[in-house]
């Protein structure tokens, strides 16, 4: 904070700190040709109001407590019965790992489900203003949402997953390049040599294509001598799956869906003598498998760590250059594979 006082500020405009601190909240109480005097009059004097130390004060004086820094928002925009299990589980382990981080670091973290509860944006925006609620933490979503109906002069965002168009905003996700790489990679050392990818097809257009790019690159510059083509299906079936299998004769099959390990037995694959399964998210396994561990209760600390330094740089509304933060996943050893059942 440069220039005067919030207090000096008050005396020269003879008014209440208490309502100059409002009117530079944007506090519905003041009236708007009180407010626009006083954001005059602190923009000319070379005030600028610092929301986490508003923030801040006002929840000591309610709980006489000197930890407290601010509160975050965790912005649900999709209603989970419209979800898959695995896929509320992913989201459930981002708001955990997320609402743990924003504890340490000194925030409340709280998660409001726009579906679920019927929130309108023009409600939640009034919501999060009242509540000086200056930074929000963006689940992944379906389909690219349109949030442009918040003022985003008032928020910082961070959307956990890889694009975000309606505002742009920075993002953070699994790197789903890189950790193809690392799968391909693991099963070259424990001796396959002819892995399979399965995936569903709006899946990989929703990733923009990482996890077949990756699996195709590596085929390519390890010199493959016969590549097994992958399998990509808006929805695969037992019978397609089949077909495929026969004719690629796959050693190792990679995927998301566990359900296709009984597909791989009803063709005569015995699970991990004569063949190997990788899971793609072990999140979403029914089975204990091996395959990668997308961590997202990582990602969503890692979110907050992103969401609070902007707040406290001040940085609000979409960035002009947004980027992409992402994390490796970890490597997760099980019984489908030769060698890793622990």
């Amino acid at each position: 904070m440069s220039g005067p006082s919030l207090r000096e500020l008050a005396r020269s405009l003879g008014l209440s700190h208490t309502t100059v601190s409002e009117a530079l909240r944007d506090c519905p109480r003041v009236h708007p040709k009180t407010r626009e005097r006083v954001v005059k009059a602190a923009e000319k004097a070379g005030y600028r109001y610092n929301p986490l130390a508003g923030a801040l004060m006002s929840e000591m004086r309610r709980s006489r407590a000197g930890t407290f820094r601010g509160l975050l928002a965790i912005l649900d925009v999709d209603d989970p019965a419209d979800r898959t299990s695995p896929a509320n589980r992913f989201h459930q382990e981002l708001t955990a790992g997320a609402t743990e981080r924003a504890t340490e670091l000194g925030f409340k973290a709280e998660t409001f489900a726009i579906a679920k509860q019927n929130l309108s944006l023009k409600r939640l925006d009034t919501i999060l203003q009242s509540r000086s609620i200056r930074g929000i933490f963006l689940l992944p979503v379906t389909v690219d949402p349109d949030l442009s109906g918040l003022d985003w002069s008032h928020y910082a965002g961070i959307y956990s997953d890889y694009h975000i168009q309606h505002p742009a905003l920075h993002t953070v996700c699994s790197n789903h390049y890189r950790s193809m790489l690392l799968v391909m990679e693991k099963l070259h050392r424990l001796g396959y040599r002819r892995p399979g990818l399965v995936i569903n097809r709006p899946h990989d257009e929703r990733l923009l294509y990482r996890w077949e790019a990756s699996f195709l690159a590596y085929q390519t510059h390890r010199s493959v001598t016969d590549p097994v083509p992958p399998l990509v299906e808006e929805d695969a079936t037992r019978e397609s799956f089949g077909r495929w299998f026969r004719k690629t004769k796959p050693d190792v099959v990679l995927c998301h869906n566990t359900e296709v390990l009984e597909w791989m037995k009803a063709e005569g694959a015995e699970i991990p003598s004569t063949h190997g399964f990788c899971c793609l998210n072990t999140l979403s396994a029914s089975v204990p498998c091996a395959g990668l561990d997308l961590r997202p209760r990582l990602i969503g600390a890692r979110g907050i760590e992103l969401l609070i330094a902007q707040i406290h740089r001040n940085e609000y509304g979409p960035p002009e250059v947004p980027n992409n933060t992402t994390l490796i996943a970890a490597w997760q050893p099980g019984p489908t594979l030769r060698g890793q059942a622990g």
